[in-house]
Parts: structure tokens; C-alpha cells; sequence
């Protein structure tokens, strides 16, 4: 073989059975073949084998697996970000005339996905609150309604909608459940009959801010039936991205548990401070949703969001000052983060929106990381003092 054809195909290397890499390698191709046309047509190939990256890659099925396991699943499907594992979920099971049921708590591109972009596609929609289940139920029986999207709890505000009887409603009317559990993480609600549970593993299932990916995570029937959609609009994961997001899950349980040991301690500190007129946080004994989220899940996540007894001006004079936690919208990193809600999460919203959504302009989200509780609690003490004098 002449060397510019060996550069094209090197010697392969194939490891012996049973002498198997501790770390999944990451399988960076975007082809796979077999040793004839009818090996490739054999029933386990089909079923279980893999043809090109766009379909399937097993970097990106190990990761897939292991996260639907989590979830209480046995199907899913890794997207490029956490928008496209909800537009999948929203595609996959929407036609020209239904109707979407959206909260006006919810994430804000969740909002402006169903309110300014699906009725291009000709599909209505109705926004109500997360907390009104007399008007959630006539909703539901409207013939039209066909699919709910909600987030439990909530982004930026932490409300915690009643999952049981938001799910058992929409089983009543053949309303299909897409379920945004980022914020509550893969371990949490399983046990509750979502029909799809979506991700933005950019956040706490990688966890170090460094790769972006989302989930959609379902029964097999289910995902079967979504799949189509998700290899026509190419919305596969990156094979090097899933190994950096499968990589930051083997930490996940340890890092949850830290973001959310943080975020309990903070959340007291800020409720027992005068610059603090009130605290979003359902670990905590006054918080209106504690009851509900103790029965829903096994903790309360890393997300604080608060009001400061501040106008506008002295709180971005807050954030500021802020030294540890890093002025950016995202959350589920190592390394604490901090939004001005009103600004970062409120501006699709009109005045009267963002008031049922308790969205004010002194409104502030905390994203805490994993640092040492000491370190945040010294920052947030300087900045309120730097602040309010």
C-alpha cells in the first residue's frame, strides 16, 4: 500500500474479547460499516447496531441510557442544547390546530418557544399559573388541548407545581406531559407519570459549564415515536460532548448534594437579613411550596432566588459587588453564578406577566456551585454590606 493511501487507512487496532477500556473512548465517526451488505441487513443490526452518528453513536447511547435509568426510564434521546430536546418534545407531538398549556413561571425560552414561534406552525396555546388547577383542568378539556409544558420547580421564580395532580388531569383528558426537570435533576419525580422528561444537560447532569447538551427521556414507545423527528432535524449530540457530559455525571449525586447543602445554607442566611424582603427556596420552613416539595422530592436543589428591599439600581449594585459568584445566566456549574432576574429572565413578560410570575426589578437568582459554604456566605455578607452600607 503506497503511504498517501496508508494515511487514509491506517492499521486498525481492535482490542481482544473481554479486553475492554475502563473509560467508554469516545467514538469519533461519523460512519460505521459492516463486513458485508447482508450483515448490515440482519435483524440485530437494525435493531441494535449503528450506521451513522446523525441516528446513533454509542458514546452517545451509553449516555443516554444511563441517563433515562436515573430518571426512572428506559429511552431517551441526547440533543445538541436543552431548547432542542423541548423543541423535539414539542414537534414529535404537535400538529396545525393544537393547543399547548404553558405557565407564565416558566423558563423563558420555554415561553417564547410556545408563544412566539409554535403558532407560526399554527399551534395555539394558553398560559395560565402553575398553581391554578381549576383553570388547568378546563384547559385540558378544551378538544384542542393536546400536550402541557412545565417545569417543577420553577426557572427563575422555584415554584413547585403539584406534579400528581397536574399529570392525573392531563391522563384525564389525553393531554401528553413534557416535564422541564432540570432544575430537580435525574433523580427526582420518576415516580410520577410524566410522558417526557426533558434536560438542559448543560446544566447539573455535566455540571463544570464546558459543554452544552439536552435530554428528552420517555418510555420506548415513546422516544420510538419521537425519533424520526430528531434524525431528520439533526439534532444528535456530539460523540465528544457526550463523553464530557457522561464524564461530569459520574460526579452528579455528590455535586447535587453539595449545590443543595449551599443553597439551604444561603437561603437562611438571606431570609434572616434586613436588605432581604423575601426568599424563593423550598427547603426552607416558611416557604409556601415545602410541604408539596418534601413530598415530591429528595431535595431541593441549588437555585436560590430572592427580592432584595432595593430598587433597580442598588440591585445590580448588589450583583456588582458580588467577587465569587459570576454575573451570567446559567446555573448547575461548579463555580456559583448570579442573573438579575427581571433583566436576564422577565423581558418576554409584559408588567402584569411578570407580576403573576412575581418577577420585580429588585428580584435576584443565585445558582450555587460547590465552593466552601464559608467563602459564599463571607461574599454575599461583603456585597450586601458594600450595597446597603
Amino acid at each position: 500500500m503506497k503511504k498517501p493511501t496508508r494515511v487514509t487507512h491506517p492499521k486498525p487496532v481492535k482490542l481482544r474479547d473481554g479486553n475492554d477500556p475502563v473509560v467508554t473512548p469516545v467514538h469519533r465517526t461519523v460512519k460505521f460499516t459492516y463486513p458485508t451488505i447482508a450483515d448490515s441487513l440482519t435483524a440485530e443490526a437494525k435493531e441494535h447496531g449503528f450506521d451513522y452518528t446523525r441516528d446513533s453513536n454509542p458514546t452517545t447511547r451509553e449516555l443516554e441510557l444511563t441517563a433515562a435509568e436515573l430518571q426512572d426510564r428506559d429511552d431517551a434521546i441526547a440533543t445538541g442544547s436543552g431548547m432542542a430536546a423541548i423543541w423535539l418534545a414539542l414537534l414529535g407531538n404537535l400538529s396545525a390546530g393544537d393547543r399547548v398549556v404553558v405557565f407564565v413561571e416558566s423558563y423563558r425560552p420555554n415561553r417564547v418557544a410556545v408563544r412566539r414561534f409554535l403558532p407560526k406552525l399554527g399551534v395555539k396555546f394558553t398560559m395560565l399559573s402553575v398553581h391554578d388547577l381549576p383553570a388547568i383542568e378546563r384547559a385540558f378539556a378544551e378538544d384542542d388541548t393536546k400536550l402541557v409544558l412545565f417545569e417543577a420547580p420553577t426557572n427563575p421564580m422555584l415554584q413547585v407545581p403539584d406534579l400528581e395532580a397536574i399529570v392525573a388531569l392531563a391522563q384525564r383528558h389525553d393531554v401528553v406531559t413534557v416535564l422541564d426537570n432540570t432544575f430537580a435533576g435525574l433523580h427526582n419525580h420518576g415516580r410520577f407519570g410524566v410522558d417526557y422528561f426533558v434536560h438542559s444537560m448543560t446544566k447539573y447532569v455535566n455540571g463544570h459549564g464546558d459543554a452544552m447538551g439536552g435530554i428528552v427521556i420517555g418510555d420506548k414507545k415513546r422516544i420510538k415515536a419521537i425519533k424520526p423527528l430528531a434524525v431528520n432535524m439533526g439534532t444528535v449530540l456530539d460523540p465528544g460532548v457526550a463523553f464530557l457530559i457522561a464524564r461530569g455525571l459520574k460526579t452528579y449525586y455528590l455535586r447535587y448534594e453539595r449545590h443543595s447543602a449551599n443553597a439551604l445554607a444561603i437561603a437562611q442566611l438571606l431570609a434572616e437579613r434586613k436588605e432581604v424582603a423575601k426568599v424563593f427556596y423550598p427547603g426552607l420552613p416558611s416557604d409556601l411550596a415545602r410541604a408539596l416539595a418534601r413530598k415530591q422530592m429528595t431535595d431541593f436543589g441549588g437555585v436560590v432566588t430572592f427580592d432584595l428591599a432595593a430598587d433597580k439600581a442598588r440591585t445590580w449594585a448588589f450583583v456588582d459587588a458580588l467577587e465569587l459568584f459570576t454575573t451570567t445566566a446559567s446555573l448547575g456549574s461548579t463555580d456559583s453564578l448570579v442573573a438579575p432576574v427581571q433583566l436576564y429572565l422577565g423581558t418576554d413578560l409584559s408588567a402584569e406577566e411578570q407580576a403573576r410570575a412575581q418577577i420585580k426589578e429588585c428580584t435576584v437568582r443565585l445558582a450555587v456551585g460547590i465552593e466552601h459554604i464559608d467563602d459564599l456566605v463571607a461574599d454575599i455578607e461583603q456585597a450586601l454590606r458594600k450595597t446597603f452600607g
